[in-house]
């Protein structure tokens, strides 16, 4: 499972509580994810994302211009579609 989150770099202080909030959220569900957090306008750009915090779990975009609390990530990373392994196709 892969976490991103998108902000301004001169926003700090609420990239900072979402990132607090997704560690949280994940701590409680004992899920290992890799959670990146950028500070580029560019990468915000390019995933059309104009406000910032954005939260991007699994490549799809939740959460975008508030801080999302623990309760609410939680939700979103049980919510995700489960992946199952493809069967070896039969020629």
């Amino acid at each position: 499972m892969r976490i991103d989150i998108l902000c301004k770099p001169e926003s700090g202080r609420r990239c900072e509580l979402t990132l607090n909030n997704v560690r949280e959220a994940l701590s409680q569900l004992g899920v290992e994810a890799e959670v990146h957090l950028y500070r580029d306008r560019r990468k915000m750009i390019d995933n059309r994302v104009y406000v910032a915090p954005a939260l991007i779990i699994d490549d799809t975009l939740r959460v975008a211009g508030r801080v999302p609390d623990v309760k609410e990530i939680t939700s979103l990373i049980v919510e995700r579609p489960c992946y199952r392994k493809r069967l070896p196709e039969v020629a």
